[in-house]
């Protein structure tokens, strides 16, 4: 692994394109040389309907930081229940990034066409054991996931 690694928005075309290519719509460029690496440090490179499940990390526990780097990010954090008790919008601008701590229920969504986030979380990555998916959220691939993502773009909507 090099010494120094620049993030340029030159490399975006590239990893959008290999997003588009993918079922899940998403995909991550590691700066981390391994799974056993600590901290994580990786691009997130993420087109509009890709749906990451409510998720926590608590055991082991974990934070995890999102910067929005281009596009917009919309963060949801969940009560136990599964009810939105926030909800932030990263844009680069005047909110670009979040830190999350270890086993608060989130999620993320892209709000446009497609975003890009650094993120940030310890190491070393343990797939059985990275993070809890919340019970009450459809998981990835079920055919109710699309509308339950919908659901929480629309609580994004101002009221009348």
């Amino acid at each position: 692994m090099p010494e120094v690694q620049l993030i340029s928005r030159a490399m975006f075309p590239a990893l959008l394109e290999r997003a588009a290519g993918l079922e899940r719509r998403r995909t991550n460029h590691n700066f981390h040389s391994s799974l056993e690496d600590n901290p994580h440090r990786f691009l997130n490179v993420m087109l509009r309907g890709t749906y990451v499940r409510p998720h926590r990390h608590l055991t082991p526990p974990k934070a995890e930081t999102f910067l929005a780097l281009e596009g917009r990010i919309a963060c949801f954090l969940f009560d136990d229940a599964g009810g939105v008790r926030e909800a932030h919008v990263l844009d680069g601008r005047e909110t670009c990034g979040i830190d999350i701590a270890p086993g608060i229920w989130h999620s993320i969504a892209v709000l446009g066409e497609h975003a890009v986030c650094f993120e940030v979380k310890p190491g070393p990555y343990r797939a059985a054991a990275d993070k809890d998916f919340a019970p009450w959220a459809p998981p990835e691939g079920d055919p109710a996931a699309a509308a339950y993502l919908e659901a929480l773009l629309r609580a994004l909507e101002p009221r009348p």
